[in-house]
């Protein structure tokens, strides 16, 4: 059974920003060697959730694991992401959908911080 992963942003009125996704994403597929890897915006910008989906279906999937890119658990990944899977079933009657886990609180999270902070003190010429 064919795979996809979808990974699921909010989405910018700057296009460019939502390079970062499309970024992440190309990482993601190179890390897991999924060969259906795709990305789609909740809001402002397309490919929107419905279209990813249609895309991962139109490259074979069968399953599709909806991956959230929010860092927090609020209105998005409670209500708005599951309303958005429960349309698409509703069009795609065999297609088996479930969403994976947010990006919530992580140790490797508090790494990229820390090295942010350290990269952020170093410009500004500032010592710890």
């Amino acid at each position: 059974m064919k795979t996809a992963l979808l990974i699921m942003a909010h989405g910018s009125r700057i296009p460019e920003a939502n390079d970062a996704a499309r970024e992440i994403s190309r990482m993601v597929q190179e890390r897991t060697g999924f060969e259906i890897v795709e990305v789609a915006f909740r809001e402002l910008h397309e490919p929107n959730i419905q279209q990813g989906i249609d895309d991962c279906v139109a490259r074979g999937a069968q399953r599709i694991l909806m991956v959230p890119y929010f860092l927090f658990m609020g209105a998005h990944v409670l209500h708005d992401l599951p309303e958005e899977i429960e349309e698409a079933r509703r069009r795609h009657p065999g297609l088996i959908m479930e969403m994976g886990r947010h990006l919530g609180v992580h140790p490797k999270l508090a790494d990229v911080v820390a090295q942010r902070v350290e990269e952020s003190l170093a410009e500004k010429g500032w010592r710890q």
